[in-house]
C-alpha cells in the first residue's frame, strides 16, 4: 500500500493511504506540540488544551460532536504525549467528511468558555490525583525527573499540580492559538477512498484556514550523564517496585532498531503504540530470571519513538517477601550478560518475530495504520513506519550486543525504588 504526501498552500501536511479491504476510513489530525514543548509554569497545558477541544465550538456545541460521530457508527478520541497532540475518528467511508469538517472547525473555533475551563480544571486535577494513587506513576515521575535535568521529557504529560492550579483560561487559549495552526499540523487519512477525492475533501475544509506564526521554541539538549543516579520513593501500599532507565537515541538513529530487538530479548517486545497488541514475555530473559525465580511478580520493558533522545525503561514488581535490592541485583546480572556476549541466533529470530508481531497487531486496522503514519511523520517521516519491519529484520546478534554495551551501563542509568510504608 502506497502513502502519498502533499502539502497545502497553508502548510498543512496531508498523508493519504487507500486500502479497500473494508468500507471504512480513519481520519487523524496531528499537532506538533505536547509536553515535550512545555516548561515549568505551564506543564500539562497541552493535555488540558486537548480536553478543551471537546467542549464545543459555535458550529459544534458541547456534546454534539460525540453524538454526531456515534450516530454514524463511528468512534473518536484524542491523545496528548511528549511530542504530539492528536484527534481522530474512524467511520464508514461515506461519513468520513463529518470528521474532516469537525477537525477543521476545531482547529480555529474552540470556545474555551471560562466556566467550562474551570470545570475542566477540576477534571484534570482529579486525573492527576488519580494517577498519584498508583505507585508506578509516582516512581516513574521521580525517575524521569532524575534522568532528565534539562529536557521537558522529565515532566509527566498530565503536568505538575501547582501548574494545574495556577494556569488561566488565557494561558490555555494562547497555547491553542499558537500551535493549532495548519503549518504545525499533519492530516492523515487511511481507508476505502480514492486519493484525489479524499485530498479534495481535505483541501476544501482545511485549505481556507490561515497559517500561523509559530512561536520560537528552545531546543533543549540533555547533557551527557556522568554517573549512576538513584531515587528512593516511600509511599502507601504493600508492594515494592524497581525501575531502571537508560538514555537512548531517537528512532532516526541506526541504534534504535537493535535496541528494539534487545528489549524483546530482555523483557518481551514493547507495543510502542496506542494500539499495542497481545503477546507474552514469559520466555524473555528477565521473566525467567526474575519471575520464574519468584523474585518478582512481573517485569516489563518500554522503548518508544520520540523526537529527541529518550530512555529505555525496565520495571519489576517485587514479590512479597523479597526486596528491591535482590531484584535489582539479579536484573543487573542479566543486563551484564547481554553486554558480555551476543544473543543466540534462536533468540534473535524469536525476538524479531515478537517485535514484528507487535507492530502488525497495532497496524492491522485502518485506525492503526493512520496512527503509525501520522506518528512516524511527527518523530521522523511517514516512511519510517513503512521501513520498520525491514530494518528490524536486518539486525544481527552483534548489533544487539553493541547497543547493550553502549547503553546498558550503570553510568547511563537512573534507578528508582518504590518502598511501601505499611500502615
Amino acid at each position: 500500500m502506497e502513502t502519498t504526501k502533499t502539502q497545502l498552500d497553508n502548510g498543512l501536511t496531508v498523508l493519504l493511504r487507500a486500502t479497500h479491504s473494508a468500507p471504512v476510513a480513519s481520519f487523524w489530525i496531528w499537532y506538533r506540540v505536547g509536553s515535550g514543548k512545555e516548561h515549568l509554569g505551564i506543564t500539562g497545558i497541552s493535555h488540558w488544551v486537548e480536553h478543551m477541544l471537546f467542549k464545543g465550538t459555535p458550529r459544534w456545541p458541547k456534546g454534539t460532536i460525540d453524538r454526531a460521530i456515534a450516530r454514524e457508527g463511528g468512534i473518536m478520541n484524542g491523545a496528548t504525549w511528549y511530542d504530539f497532540t492528536t484527534y481522530y475518528a474512524t467511520l464508514p467511508t461515506d461519513h468520513i467528511e463529518l470528521e474532516i469538517d469537525i477537525e477543521a472547525d476545531r482547529m480555529t473555533g474552540a470556545l474555551f468558555d471560562p466556566e467550562e475551563t474551570e470545570a475542566e480544571r477540576t477534571v484534570i486535577i482529579s486525573e492527576r490525583q488519580g494517577a498519584e494513587n498508583d505507585p508506578l506513576f509516582l516512581l516513574s515521575e521521580e525517575v524521569m525527573a532524575a534522568a532528565f535535568r534539562v529536557h521537558p521529557y522529565g515532566h509527566e504529560t498530565v503536568g505538575h499540580m501547582c501548574d494545574l492550579v495556577g494556569m488561566s483560561r488565557d494561558d490555555l487559549y494562547r497555547h491553542y492559538r499558537a500551535f493549532y495552526v495548519p503549518n504545525n499540523g499533519v492530516a492523515v487519512a487511511v481507508g476505502d477512498f480514492e486519493i484525489e477525492t479524499m485530498l479534495e475533501l481535505i483541501r476544501r475544509h482545511f485549505g481556507p484556514l490561515p497559517p500561523g506564526e509559530l512561536p520560537p521554541l528552545p531546543s533543549p539538549v540533555e547533557p551527557p550523564q556522568r554517573g549512576e543516579r538513584r531515587v528512593t520513593l516511600e509511599g502507601d501500599g504493600t508492594t515494592a517496585y524497581v525501575t531502571t532507565v537508560f538514555h537512548t537515541p531517537p528512532p532516526t538513529e541506526p541504534d534504535f532498531f537493535p535496541l528494539v530487538v534487545l528489549d524483546s530479548v530482555l523483557s518481551g517486545a514493547s507495543g510502542m503504540s496506542l494500539f499495542g497488541g497481545g503477546g507474552t514475555n514469559k520466555t524473555s530473559r528477565l521473566y525467567r530470571a526474575l519471575v520464574d525465580t519468584e523474585l518478582a511478580a512481573d517485569v516489563s520493558g518500554s522503548i518508544i519513538p520520540t523526537v529527541d533522545p529518550f530512555v529505555y525503561s525496565l520495571t519489576a514488581t517485587v514479590r512479597a517477601g523479597r526486596t528491591p535490592a535482590e531484584v535489582e541485583e539479579r536484573l543487573w546480572e542479566e543486563l551484564e550478560r547481554a553486554v558480555a556476549a551476543p544473543i543466540t541466533g534462536e533468540e534473535l529470530t524469536k525476538a524479531i518475530k515478537q517485535a514484528k508481531a507487535q507492530f502488525a497487531y497495532s497496524s492491522e486496522s485502518v485506525t492503526g495504520q493512520a496512527f503509525w503514519i501520522g506518528w512516524s511523520e511527527i518523530f521522523a517521516d511517514y516512511a519510517w513506519a513503512e521501513q520498520y519491519l525491514d530494518r528490524l529484520g536486518a539486525v544481527t546478534p552483534e548489533d544487539v550486543q553493541q547497543v547493550a554495551q553502549k547503553y546498558l551501563a550503570r553510568s547511563n542509568s537512573t534507578v528508582g525504588w518504590y518502598v511501601p510504608q505499611k500502615a
